[in-house]
């Protein structure tokens, strides 16, 4: 399965970007290989969200591990099938190992207001 990661940097040492419609690359994990493959996210000036998203779902992304993620970009990614899970701190590494623990939240509902509402 594809498991996308929102990150500061290019590969799984790099830090966990906490927004995701804003987060400055989306790490693409293969979670049987840990190949990993980087996305510059190029975010506009509205609808950031809702184009991450989009983005994902293009590359037949399954899981998505961030921070938090906003309105548009939730309804996005669930109307996708793409399961959201949040509170992912630290690196993108010990992100994924969080992940395969069980400790990361799975989203319900959105994290932040959107617009870049949500923490950093």
């Amino acid at each position: 399965m594809k498991i996308c990661i929102t990150t500061s940097g290019k590969d799984l040492d790099a830090q966990v970007d906490t927004v995701f419609g804003r987060a400055r690359y989306f790490l693409l994990v293969d979670s049987d290989t840990l190949e990993a493959e980087a996305i510059e996210n190029v975010p506009g000036a509205h609808g950031a969200g809702v184009q991450a998203a989009q983005a994902m779902a293009d590359r037949a992304v399954g899981i998505v591990l961030t921070g938090n993620v906003g309105p548009n970009a939730f309804q996005g990614l669930t109307a996708a099938g793409i399961q959201v899970h949040i509170g992912a701190k630290g690196t993108a590494r010990d992100t994924l190992a969080a992940y395969k623990a069980g400790t990361l939240q799975t989203a319900g509902d959105p994290t932040s207001q959107g617009h870049g509402g949500g923490q950093r």
